[in-house]
């Protein structure tokens, strides 16, 4: 088979506006097993939503953009249903800023010959595909961004911030269901703690050995401080979150800044979690929600884990908040302008 031939039929992503699903998870109420436990982080996360006061926060892990979810990720900005996202790199530039360049996501097979693949320039995500020879497009787009802005320090929020506002400039009907765009144009900062993990990482190496003296930087203590400062100015606080790692502990270890700041943060009220990974080996991606309260960053009373893979999820659960319509009764948090006032008064 040739290149062409294999990188044939994209990934869709599932448009959680087409399908009702509120009577199905109700139904999964009273069952058991997982489909309780996903009930109820459903209607948690229609909590959040419903209290107005709580600001929500996204985290995603994992590859997902790339298994379809982007769409949903973008609902949720555009409809007011998220108020920050934290995420990894690969997740926001690798996937989704990729696609607003023009580029797909291709359904493959984990049943290939990778040593085949890798001649003809075609990265495997289990069974998801990718040209090889455009992401090396979005590597060097990413190096251009870094090369046109002042050399100095940035978080990753600033950063991707420049991300949307290239879009803005630059993307034309391609941006149309990007998130790093969505989240420009509705004031949603979005945080990758660990940026150079991703194609932005090819773009630093790029740009800093070009500029040796005077380039581009990250500040992840920045990134720290930053969102510290959105749990301190939103009073009560949810975690969505999706699969562990970084961007879970990232996000729950604010509370734990904003007592040693002592601005007397409450824990955050809401938390559910979509992921499969186990807790026994002590794993940050495992890691129960209960366990996180003895650490003082999560409260117990409404709070799930659903062990369950995040295809199959975090559509029903974030379909159900989205029919069920409370986000429609928020008020934007409008996060990304407490970071330009900065800015401006700077």
């Amino acid at each position: 088979m040739t290149k062409k031939d294999l990188l044939k039929d994209t990934i869709k992503h599932i448009d959680i506006k087409e399908h009702n699903v509120i009577k199905l998870v109700d139904a999964m109420e009273h069952m058991a097993f997982s489909s309780r436990d996903l009930n109820r982080a459903a209607r948690i996360y229609d909590m959040m939503l419903k209290d107005k006061d709580t600001a929500v926060i996204l985290t995603l892990a994992g590859s997902l953009f790339s298994a379809g979810l982007k769409r949903v990720v973008y609902d949720m900005i555009t409809n007011n249903m998220v108020d920050a996202i934290v995420s990894t790199g690969a997740i926001m530039v690798d996937q989704d800023f990729f696609e607003a360049l023009g580029f797909k996501h291709y359904i493959g097979t984990p049943f290939v010959d990778d040593n085949v693949m890798r001649e003809m320039h075609i990265d495997r995500i289990y069974d998801t595909f990718i040209d090889e020879d455009e992401l090396r497009i979005c590597d060097d787009t990413t190096a251009l961004i870094f090369d046109s802005l002042e050399p100095r320090p940035y978080s990753s929020r600033e950063l991707l911030w420049e991300f949307g506002k290239y879009l803005d400039e630059n993307g034309g009907p391609k941006v149309e269901d990007s998130v790093i765009y969505a989240a420009y144009k509705h004031n949603v900062p979005i945080f990758v703690p660990a940026f150079s993990d991703c194609s932005a990482g090819f773009g630093f190496v790029v740009h800093q050995t070009k500029n040796p003296d005077k380039h581009v930087s990250l500040d992840a203590a920045k990134d720290f401080l930053e969102l510290t400062q959105i749990k301190i100015n939103s009073g009560e606080s949810g975690i969505f979150m999706i699969g562990g790692g970084v961007p879970k502990n990232f996000t729950q270890d604010i509370v734990v800044a904003a007592d040693i700041l002592q601005e007397n943060a409450t824990m955050h009220k809401y938390a559910i979690q979509v992921t499969v990974a186990d807790d026994r080996d002590g794993a940050l991606s495992g890691s129960t929600l209960k366990e996180a309260s003895s650490w003082g960053k999560v409260e117990t009373t409404y709070e799930q884990m659903v062990y369950a893979e995040a295809t199959l999820a975090m559509p029903l659960i974030a379909g159900y908040a989205y029919h069920k319509g409370n986000w429609k009764n928020r008020s934007r948090k409008n996060f990304q302008k407490l970071f330009m006032k900065e800015k401006i008064s700077a």
